[in-house]
C-alpha cells in the first residue's frame, strides 16, 4: 500500500486561488519567497533543461509596469477599460513572480514539453504560496504576450515569454467557492 499524505490531498481538494485584487500587504519577504520558488522548481522537467526562470517583481517596480501597461495599451489601440483592467494587477500588486518560459534547443525535448513544464512551475508556485498561508493568483493579460512590454519592462530575450504573473500577498478576504468541473463527465476509462 503506498504512503498516503492525506493533508496534501485535502489541500488540493480545497485549494482556491485568491483574486489578485483582494490581496493586501504584507507580501512575502525575499527569505519567505525563496522556499516557494524552490518548491516550484521541483516541477517536472523532461531532460533537465530548466526551460523557465523567475523574475520577482517587488512593490517598487509595480508602478513602472503599470505605466508601461498604459503606454503599450494606447499604442496597441486598447480601450480605456482594457487598459485600466490590465494595469490594475500592477497598480494593486504588492509582489508578483513572472514565470518566464525559456525555450531551449533540444533534440530530445520538444518545445511543447518545455511549455508544459513552465505551466507546471506556475501551478506549483501558486500552490506553494497557498499552502504556506499566502493569498495567491495566477494572472497573465495581454501585456504578457506583448513583446515590447516583455522586452522593455522585464528584459526578456527573444527565446523567452511570460507564462504568468503569480501575485502573492496576504489574503484580504476569502473568495466564495465556485462551481467545479464534473470530473465523471470529463473522464474516459480505457481498459482494453
Amino acid at each position: 500500500m503506498p504512503f498516503k499524505n492525506q493533508a496534501v490531498l485535502d489541500f488540493l481538494h480545497a485549494r482556491r486561488s485568491r483574486p489578485a485584487k483582494t490581496l493586501v500587504a504584507p507580501a512575502p519577504t525575499r527569505a519567505e519567497l525563496l522556499p516557494l520558488l524552490t518548491a516550484a522548481a521541483r516541477s517536472p522537467d523532461h531532460g533537465k533543461l530548466e526551460p523557465w526562470r523567475f523574475i520577482v517583481i517587488e512593490k517598487g517596480a509595480m508602478s513602472r509596469l503599470a505605466d508601461l501597461t498604459e503606454t503599450r495599451g494606447k499604442a496597441l489601440g486598447k480601450t480605456p477599460e482594457e487598459i485600466a483592467k490590465a494595469r490594475s494587477q500592477f497598480d494593486l500588486g504588492h509582489l508578483a513572480v513572472a514565470v518566464v518560459e525559456v525555450q531551449k534547443p533540444s533534440e530530445k525535448v520538444p518545445a511543447i514539453e518545455q511549455t508544459y513544464s513552465t505551466g507546471a512551475v506556475c501551478l506549483a508556485l501558486l500552490n506553494a504560496a497557498l499552502a504556506t498561508g499566502w493569498g495567491a493568483n495566477w494572472l497573465s493579460g495581454w501585456q504578457a504576450y506583448d513583446r515590447c512590454f516583455c522586452e522593455t519592462g522585464l528584459g526578456l530575450a527573444e527565446n523567452e515569454r511570460v507564462a504568468g504573473f503569480i501575485h502573492i500577498a496576504t489574503e484580504g478576504k476569502a473568495p466564495p467557492e465556485r462551481p467545479r468541473p464534473d470530473v465523471a463527465a470529463l473522464t474516459q476509462w480505457v481498459s482494453e
